[in-house]
């Protein structure tokens, strides 16, 4: 029998965090829970602790960490606490797979910790790529890492890919499901609430990209993501609205060939692959009927409605600190919006705003980021 993965989940208590624990539990004999981490909610990760019974938990606010260290005093389980806690609990001898859940730029230094280490990823943070895709690709080729993409049109064009890979890439599709807002013009847009922002169709996230995916910046997000994964250039990379979110993602080759992964729209299945790859284990998830689906529809993205995809597409244009900058103001609008403090269009007006003033580096370091991130949130803040 082979011997089991280390799994780490940094970020166990969000959304792809809670689905990648139902995947660990169910199956035992593949993957050795190593550790969990969570930024606030100790809650929740005190009980997916005295559940799971990993190695470590690491609770990143500090204030927290007493209340986590006498719930498991009990459990043989090492408690820590702060940001180096978790960039350092990533480089354990007996982790085999890192999984980046966290939410935002907080997942930087930690992915970057775990490559260094020479852990594989397994990437669901997309930030980290839009912040630092060319530092990250360059440390994983250095080290040998590989990175699984868990966004699950990432997974799709990754998988479109195996047995591929000398072959090259014409272009790929990123489907999108156009969120609750698809088919709204800019006026209608003026009254969405947080309500009806946070209902997807199709989907279940955490808030931040739930949110994202209402006003399609995490379609943009994605845009930059996929041209560090799959090395394109950003006229390789369109997208499709796909309301459906049957279709994943589609590659198109040079012959005219075109390749798509497809399937019930559930996260576990992404997350499961990043874990397992090469190998598929056998799943009780429900299948995709084709009598269900009797029409599979596709359109345009509306980037007058929701110009949030065409700052992203700028970005990389751009290059340089231009995604960190992007990123951060839009991290600072969307808590604004979920707070009801700015309205939706709000979002993308303080997103251009921000990338108009915000000073620009055209070279790439973590410090030209670190500095990026942090002018664009203060730059962001202002404009509220």
């Amino acid at each position: 029998m082979q011997k089991k993965k280390g799994i780490a989940i940094l970020g166990s208590t969000g959304s792809i965090g809670t689905q990648a624990l139902q995947v660990v539990e169910a199956y035992p004999k593949y993957f050795d829970l190593q550790v969990l981490t969570a930024n606030r909610n100790a809650d929740l990760l005190i009980e997916q602790a005295i559940k799971h019974k990993p190695n470590t938990v690491v609770i990143v606010d500090e204030q927290k960490y007493k209340k986590v260290k006498d719930a498991l005093w009990d459990q043989d389980i090492h408690v820590y606490s702060g940001q180096e806690s978790l960039n350092q609990v990533v480089e354990a001898e007996e982790i085999d797979v890192v999984l980046t859940a966290m939410v935002g730029y907080a997942g930087l230094k930690p992915t970057l910790s775990a490559i260094r280490a020479k852990k594989n990823i397994a990437l669901a943070n997309k930030e980290t790529l839009v912040v630092a895709g060319e530092l990250i690709t360059k440390e994983a080729y250095a080290n040998g890492v590989n990175i699984y993409p868990v966004d699950s049109e990432h997974s799709a064009i990754f998988q479109c890919l195996a047995g591929e890979f000398q072959n090259k890439i014409e272009k790929i599709y990123l489907t999108a499901s156009g969120g609750p807002f698809l088919g709204y013009t800019r006026e209608q847009l003026k009254g969405v609430t947080k309500e009806q922002a946070l209902k997807h169709p199709n989907w279940s996230m955490g808030n931040k990209i739930t949110i994202d995916s209402a006003s399609l910046m995490n379609k943009g997000l994605e845009v930059i993501e996929a041209k560090w994964l799959f090395h394109l250039e950003p006229h390789q990379i369109d997208i499709i609205v796909h309301p459906q979110s049957i279709i994943h993602s589609i590659v198109q080759f040079e012959d005219g060939s075109m390749k798509s992964q497809m399937g019930l729209p559930d996260m576990k299945l992404p997350i499961q692959y990043a874990f397992t790859y090469p190998d598929r284990l056998k799943t009780s998830f429900p299948r995709f009927n084709f009598m269900d689906y009797p029409e599979l529809t596709f359109e345009k993205p509306d980037k007058t409605a929701f110009p949030n995809l065409q700052l992203a597409f700028n970005a990389l244009e751009r290059g340089g600190t231009a995604a960190c900058t992007l990123n951060a103001a839009n991290e600072i609008a969307v808590q604004a919006f979920l707070e009801d403090r700015i309205s939706f269009l709000d979002i993308s007006r303080i997103n251009s705003e921000t990338m108009d003033r915000a000073e620009f580096t055209s070279s790439l370091s973590i410090d030209a980021c670190v500095l990026a991130d942090k002018d664009a949130r203060e730059i962001a803040n202002t404009l509220i």
